[in-house]
Parts: structure tokens; sequence; C-alpha cells
């Protein structure tokens, strides 16, 4: 992550010199300089989650719609996985930092040892909830029972997925984001390789189908777990674990959810939000369900650049916010969301003119094109407001005021998207309900908006009294 690599500068330059940089850099190359590794790699997590997809989708429609009633239980998954995460990556860069050796070590610890209790819970939930959670959403008995086997092995076998995340986290705090994303790549392409061979039964047809698909993503995780930890154990000297008289520290685990716990709140939004969608789509049928899980999917690709811009822009306004250098604040948030909407715009023209081209990919029959392209057409017309919605959440976070993110994200997904989706679907007519994306997107930076002004008023004008010279 973004702190990581200032961990990693200070480790290599004097402090006066990072302060240059931070400081004087223009901030157009070092926007570049810090977010183009940590987009690469959200790229990568986007093609990780839609490679199951396309794949499924060849063996029956059927399957693919159980793979997208999974997405949300297996999004809270990530969620958990990269929200403590998160919580350990910035109590490891902050602890380093102060040249706290021992509390960076504690804290990487810790954070092993979450990794540990996040799979023994969701071990449980694999055993015990599948069917209740797939019965809630759909009648259909061969759906249902293809998307438990799906889930089952994915939970069950869920240590690759916290191990890697956890490592990669490590990787991330302390610099080494070429290492992370080395090891992220290792496990999508592992997941790449192995997807075709085993949903196509090359395994034997006990291991085909969407068991062969999970199957393949979780061996993917352990192979990118492998990679992250080797790269921790060989090229991190920065932190040092060890096991020997370990006891969990009650102080640790509760700064890691300070931090970490906000971010797996607004994750989980997203999960509720396509559970319940899921359900009003389903009353139309179960086509339009796959339809909602390919968007889901594909929307990743135009969402996540951004995601990996956010973490090279808020360490650049985190830091000029304590340096009181609010002209360099305000053109970072315009020039990233200058970024933001230029490649929400890519997305949108490719939702809006090439629908049927993406929905190929996933062997979309007539009913699925009858319903998704009209459906992509409609829902696009958000991205042209989420990329400044986007940027303004994450300049809340690098402002000190996250919890600003969290309303605005409750408001959009639960508040506003939910009922405006299910009063639409009350006429009938599913290419009304997708409209729910756009009404949701223009509360949610209108939000957004309403919030940035009154931090400017409070936070960012006030410090040009007191601003230093402008370099």
């Amino acid at each position: 992550m973004s702190k990581g690599e200032i961990v990693e500068n200070k480790q290599t330059n004097p402090p006066a010199a990072q302060e240059n940089i931070m400081g004087t850099m223009a901030i157009n190359p070092l926007l570049v300089k810090l977010s183009i590794p940590m987009m690469v790699s959200m790229l990568v997590q986007a093609l990780y989650n839609v490679v199951d997809s396309i794949f499924v989708s060849h063996v029956s429609e059927g399957a693919l719609t159980a793979v997208s009633l999974a997405f949300s239980l297996q999004n809270m998954m990530i969620a958990v996985g990269v929200g403590t995460g998160v919580g350990v990556n910035a109590l490891l860069s902050k602890s380093l930092g102060e040249k706290d050796q021992e509390r960076a070590n504690r804290t990487a610890e810790n954070g092993i040892f979450l990794a540990l209790c996040s799979f023994a819970a969701f071990f449980i939930i694999g055993l015990t909830c599948m069917k209740p959670y797939f019965y809630a959403q759909t009648s259909d008995v061969e759906i249902a029972e293809q998307g438990i086997r799906y889930l089952t092995v994915c939970s069950v076998f869920s240590l690759g997925l916290f191990l890697q995340t956890m490592s990669e986290k490590l990787l991330a705090a302390t610099g080494r984001t070429n290492l992370s994303m080395c090891s992220q790549l290792i496990g999508a392409i592992v997941n790449i390789v192995l997807d075709p061979i085993f949903i196509f039964g090359y395994c034997g047809e006990a291991l085909s189908g969407t068991t062969g698909a999970a199957v393949a993503t979780v061996i993917g995780q352990f192979c990118g777990a492998g990679a992250a930890i080797f790269f921790n154990l060989k090229k991190n000297p920065d932190i040092q674990i060890r096991w020997h008289g370990f006891r969990p520290s009650a102080d640790a685990i509760k700064r890691i959810y300070v931090v970490g716990l906000p971010s797996i709140a607004m994750q989980c939004v997203g999960s509720v939000m396509t559970f319940f969608m899921n359900q009003i789509l389903m009353a139309f049928s179960a086509t339009a369900v796959a339809v909602f899980g390919v968007y889901f999917k594909l929307q990743s690709f135009v969402f996540m650049p951004i995601f990996g811009m956010n973490n090279g822009m808020v360490p650049i306004i985190s830091y000029n916010y304590g340096a009181r250098n609010p002209d360099r604040v305000k053109k970072t948030i315009k020039l990233a969301m200058c970024y933001a909407e230029g490649i929400m715009l890519i997305g949108f023209c490719l939702f809006q003119f090439a629908p049927d081209k993406l929905l190929s990919f996933f062997a979309a029959s007539d009913a699925m094109l009858a319903i998704g392209i009209p459906a992509m057409r409609t829902i696009c017309f958000h991205f042209l407001l989420a990329g400044m919605s986007i940027i303004l959440s994450s300049t809340f976070q690098a402002l000190g005021n996250g919890m600003f993110s969290l309303i605005v994200s409750v408001c959009r997904q639960l508040v506003v998207l939910l009922p405006a989706a299910w009063l639409l679907s009350q006429t009938g007519n599913v290419d009304l309900v997708w409209w729910s994306f756009v009404i949701a997107e223009l509360a949610s930076v209108t939000l957004s908006f309403v919030f940035f002004a009154r931090l400017d008023k409070k936070i960012i004008e006030p410090m040009y009294n007191k601003a230093p010279a402008m370099q």
C-alpha cells in the first residue's frame, strides 16, 4: 500500500528527501508514481474475481447464476481479510516509521493470528450455513446445489485466501508493493490455468463445474499465499516473526481493528446490497440474477483502477494536510478526480456501445442478451458520477473523517439503491430496476459534495491562514 511505499523511501533516503518529494514534487508525476503499482494490483484482483464466472458460464447459465448468488458471502470473506490487512498495514507502517521494531513485529504476529481466526470462523460457516444461505435466495434446487458446492469449498479451504491477503499487506506495509503484486499475479495465473482443467471435467466428474471452479480458486489462493509468505521470509527483513512464546495482544488487536473495522464495514455493505438485490431480481428470473452477477464482475475492471489510484492519492493529501499546504491538497483532489472521470468515461463507452461483446465472454444466451444489453446500457450512466464519489470518499479518509465515507456508502447502497430497486420492480419491468443504480449514485455524489463542502470550510480553507510558503 502507499503507506508502505513511504516507509521504504524513509529507509533509503534521509527524512528531508522524503519531505521534499511529498511536499514539493509536482503532483501529477507524484500521483502517478504512487498509484500505478496499486492500480495494477487492483486489476489483477479484478481478473481473479471474474475468471471463475467466465469459465463457469460455459457450463450452464444455472452455474453462472449459482456463482453470482455466492458472491455476497464470498465478498464478505474478502472484506474480512482485506479489512484486517488494512488495519495491520496502517499500524505496522506507523511502527516502522517510529523505529519501534518490537511493536512492528508484534503487529505482524497478531495480524497472522487474526488471519487464522478469520479462517476458523469461515470454516465453521462453510460447514453449517451454506444450505440456508442459498435456499434463502432461490428455490431452484439445481442452482442451489451448484452454489452450495462452490461456496463450501471456497469457505472450508479459505486458509489460502486469508494467509495470502495478510502476507501481501505485510509486504505492502514495508514498501514492497512489487512483491505483493507478484504474489497476486502468481495466484491469478494459477487460477486461470487450472479453471478450464477442473471446470470442464479433465480431473474427473466430481471436480467439474462449480466445484472445479472453487478448487481452482483455492489452489490459486494457496499458491499466492505461498509466494507471499516466501517473499516475507526471504525478501522482507523489516519484520521478524517469532512464534515462540507468542500470546495474542489485546492492545495490538484493538489498534488493528480501529482502522480495519470501517474498511470491513464498507465492503460488507456491498455484500448486503448484492444479497437483497439478488432476491429482488430472482422474482423476475434466474437469468436476471446472472446478468447482475456478470455486471458486478465486469464493473470491477472499471472501478478497481480508481481504488488503486486512491491508494496513491491518500498519502499525498494526508502529508500536505499535515504540512498545512492547502493548494497541494486541492490540486491532488482535482487531478485525481479528472483521472477517475477519464477512466469512468472509458468504462461508460464500453458498456454503452459494446454490451453484447462484454456479455459474449460469458456465453450469454438469447434470454441473457435480451436482459443484459439494456441493463448494461442503463447501469453505466452511473459511472459518470461514481468517479467523483469514490475520490471524495477517499479524501474524507485522508482528512481524518472516514465516518463520512461509511455514511455515504450506507446511504447509497442500503438507504437509496435497494428501496429504489424494490419500488421499480413493482412495475413488473426488469429494465426499470437498473435505473436504481443511477438514482443511488445521484444521491451519493450529492451527499459527497455536501460533506466535502463542510470539510473544505472547516479543514482546508483555515489552512490558508497558516500555510507555509508555496513550493
